[in-house]
């Protein structure tokens, strides 16, 4: 589905009239008295050209100011609306950039599907312009297959703008995090490993992008993406590294991003059950999907930053040629494994990538991303995704950056009395705990993924609660979310 975009416009009477619509944002005070925090003076223009008083309009509605609140007003065209066809009163909370996400998120889903224009009246300063208008793509966002669905039939967006690069940021983020979304929602039967790749590959249009596929025999030493990979051959899996590296970044900082891309997952001889768990599974391969979009948008936001993606794509299916629990695989390392639970595919794949990050690389940042396991959504929902690191000062940047994006990370302890439910008899390490006493599989997934990492400045996203949406909720369709793409963007920027 095409995209919409964010386009700035006057804060005047002119852009009011000349859009189909015009949201104006308000709030509520603890007295009841009702406020529209942003551009007063345009607002008292608007209702002297409509003959209207709005918090008269808001108290027939009875309007909290909650956010994300609607209600719409019909204005007439004898008026001399011109194009303008209603207002719609959005609440504003308490205008914290949370409440203004859930605004405009509220706004595009109102929308989407619908070829008009919005001009939105509710944020003023930088960081509010960009954080609002993101919102307002991101919640207009759709895909379906469905062969009546008209893909021409988008909104288009307006605010208004006296800071002309965050229109432009919004734009890059927000298009980058669909691009994440629509690899997410495909689905399996196209989505496979080589298709991923391709993917990839189409980014080599943009300027400073490099792409190098492995598959068949090359990948003779990813002992962990082949044993899972191995299971679907036809087409078999793929390692995809996806490099930004413009002229003159040779000393600039160098981040490495790799993604698990598990572009179907079910469970191979260890089988999901109950199976209805399955249907979701085309979305194992969100941490893949933001790694690639990630780095499909550095030339767009030019930081000072090499960043390299590692997608570890493969998919975990049931077959005669499935790894089986009780196997010995070798990783890129040279560390030997002992499969226990061959529904914990992920981690096998990532460790190749880890390992091949730290000894070929040579990041200065090396950050891992996955839909890992449910252990992390029993611990903390789908709000934030579990965030494993030990080197604190990192982590309370990547904290910030997920406030402020809503991206939001919690940071997990990696508790070192755990690492004995990874040892293994007859290799160097068990891939998952299997006695019942270690029931924290977030916190073991973490250790056993360290292992690989070496001396690196390193951090474990496991985002297996937030990258799936069960509803329409907020800035996120139901489905696949897109979650990590504003988070890395951000904070790869203001690396230094």
């Amino acid at each position: 589905m095409a995209t919409p975009m964010v386009q700035a416009r006057s804060l005047d009477l002119a852009s009011v009239l000349d859009s189909d619509a015009t949201a104006i944002g308000f709030s509520k005070t603890e007295s009841g008295e009702f406020t529209f925090p942003v551009a007063t003076s345009l607002v008292r223009k608007i209702e002297a050209h409509f003959d209207l008083v709005l918090a008269d309009e808001l108290n027939f509605f009875s309007a909290t100011g909650k956010p994300g609140e609607i209600n719409e007003i019909p204005v007439s065209a004898q008026l001399g609306a011109q194009n303008c066809e209603r207002l719609i009163l959005v609440g504003l909370g308490n205008q914290s950039l949370s409440d203004l996400r859930i605004a405009g998120g509220a706004l595009g889903r109102k929308v989407r599907g619908k070829s008009i224009s919005l001009f939105s009246i509710a944020a003023t300063s930088r960081v509010e312009l960009r954080t609002h208008a993101i919102a307002l793509i991101l919640g207009s966002y759709q895909w379906s297959q469905k062969s009546g669905v008209k893909k021409s039939e988008i909104p288009k967006f307006l605010v208004a703008d006296t800071h002309s690069a965050e229109v432009l940021r919004a734009n890059t983020m927000a298009q980058a995090v669909c691009r994440a979304r629509d690899l997410i929602h495909t689905p399996s039967n196209i989505k496979t490993p080589a298709w991923m790749a391709e993917q990839a590959k189409r980014l080599r249009k943009k300027g400073d992008i490099t792409v190098k596929v492995l598959a068949g025999k090359e990948l003779h030493e990813f002992g962990g993406l082949q044993a899972v990979g191995n299971s679907s051959p036809h087409p078999g899996p793929r390692f995809v590294e996806i490099s930004y590296t413009p002229r003159g970044s040779k000393n600039w900082p160098h981040v490495v991003l790799v993604g698990k891309g598990i572009t179907f997952d079910t469970g191979g001889i260890s089988l999901k059950r109950p199976y209805e768990t399955m249907i979701g599974m085309k979305s194992d391969m969100a941490g893949a999907a933001t790694v690639l979009a990630v780095v499909g948008a550095m030339p767009d936001i030019s930081p000072k930053v090499r960043v390299t993606a590692l997608l570890m794509c493969a998919e975990n299916a049931l077959s005669s040629t499935a790894q089986r629990p009780g196997d010995v695989i070798t990783h890129y390392d040279g560390t030997t494994v002992e499969v226990i639970n061959t529904d914990a595919e992920g981690r096998l794949v990532l460790a190749d990538g880890l390992a091949y990050a730290d000894l070929k690389l040579d990041p200065d940042y090396l950050l891992d991303i996955a839909t890992l396991t449910g252990a992390a959504t029993l611990g903390l929902g789908r709000q934030y995704a579990a965030m494993y690191t030990r080197n604190t000062a990192l982590a309370k940047k990547l904290h910030e950056y997920g406030e402020s994006s809503g991206d939001r990370v919690w940071h997990m302890p990696l508790i070192d009395d755990y690492q004995v439910a990874l040892q293994s008899s007859i290799a160097d390490l068990k891939h998952t705990a299997d006695k019942p006493k270690f029931s924290a599989g977030s916190v073991t997934a973490a250790l056993f993924l360290e292992h690989f990492v070496g001396k690196r400045k390193w951090v474990h996203l496991d985002i297996a609660g937030p990258a799936r949406s069960e509803s329409d909720s907020g800035e996120n369709p139901k489905g696949g979310t897109g979650f990590g793409v504003r988070l890395l963007i951000d904070w790869i920027a203001g690396l230094r």
